[in-house]
């Protein structure tokens, strides 16, 4: 059984930084491509970056430069490193196996 389940999320000031993390299990996390994705309130779901099993990444121009995704095969991990935040920035962050399930998400609030 698939599980994802996305932390790191919290409160941060524009500008700052918060890495968040989904920890993956009940698959072969290795093989599979993986996306995050996001939600602000009153708005669709969108795409933030996808990064393939072989580490090839697409990211969303609003955050290219500021946001690096990364994977750690061995740990079963997704990253999200996110810099410079913005208040736009803000919403609940999900991970995606590429043709799999959500995790539940992570609130990132941007606020002074």
């Amino acid at each position: 059984q698939v599980q994802l389940v996305e932390s790191g999320g919290g409160l941060v000031q524009p500008g700052g930084s918060l890495r968040l993390s989904c920890a993956a299990s009940g698959f072969t996390f290795s093989s599979y491509g993986m996306s995050w994705y996001r939600q602000a309130p009153g708005k669709e779901r969108e795409l933030v970056v996808g990064i393939s099993s072989g580490g090839i990444t697409n990211y969303a121009d609003s955050v290219k430069g500021r946001f690096t995704v990364s994977r750690d095969n061995v740990k079963s991990t997704l990253y999200l490193q996110m810099n410079s935040l913005k208040p736009e920035d803000a919403a609940v962050y999900y991970c995606k196996q590429w043709g799999g399930p959500w995790g539940q998400g992570t609130q990132v609030t941007v606020s002074s």
